[in-house]
């Protein structure tokens, strides 16, 4: 049975992922290219606007770009018929930025007293660590295709049991704040950016739904 192909911006996304890791990976230095397009906090003299866009296009590495490409890919199409190209990649943008916007404020937060006692270039000179990945705009996706497909029975390599999918989504969200909010040590996952990605994907479903657009 022939498989359909996958929608334009699913697809385009995939190939954009995928060259940019190319690119940073095997074609260009990728010191230079995390530098020059991760996200950086706003205070430091490394930060720059597009830095809010080309770093959802950014990956530190093979396993990291694969399991948000598998999860793009395991939604995203659904999503995309759905919605239709245009929305579909308003909320995969939106949802980017609002996981950096909420990234962003938490690494002020948590910057702000070291700022305060030693000074803005010692701490960018010790704690300057750009966030890259496309995780923020995956987790909109997540929250999107729980509302628009709330019943749709999951089933996850690492949870053996059906699961809906507005269940889903509201567990893996849960976890996500939860290790937020825990901080352990050694843990360099952005997961507020995880938890900024779904309310802006949530925010954007609902304000659409209200809309009748949906």
């Amino acid at each position: 049975m022939l498989q359909r192909p996958l929608p334009p911006i699913t697809k385009n996304l995939l190939i954009l992922n995928v060259l940019m890791f190319v690119l940073t990976f095997m074609v260009f230095d990728e010191h230079d290219m995390t530098q020059q397009f991760g996200l950086h906090y706003f205070g430091f003299s490394t930060f720059k606007p597009l830095q809010l866009f080309t770093y959802m296009f950014m990956h530190g590495g093979l396993m990291h770009i694969f399991f948000n490409m598998m999860g793009v890919y395991m939604f995203a199409a659904a999503l995309e018929d759905r919605l239709g190209p245009q929305r579909f990649l308003i909320l995969y943008l939106v949802a980017g930025f609002g996981a950096a916007i909420l990234q962003l404020a938490i690494t002020h937060y948590e910057l702000k007293p070291f700022i305060d006692t030693y000074g803005l270039y010692e701490v960018q000179a010790q704690m300057d660590v750009p966030m890259v990945g496309a995780s923020g705009s995956l987790f909109g996706l997540l929250a999107g295709f729980g509302m628009l497909f709330p019943n749709v029975e999951l089933l996850m390599l690492f949870l053996p049991i059906p699961i809906k999918a507005k269940y889903f989504v509201m567990i893996y969200g849960a976890i996500e704040l939860f290790s937020g909010i825990a901080g352990r040590a050694g843990d360099n996952v952005a997961h507020f950016a995880h938890v900024g990605g779904a309310i802006f994907g949530f925010l954007l479903i609902k304000y659409w739904k209200s809309k009748t657009i949906l």
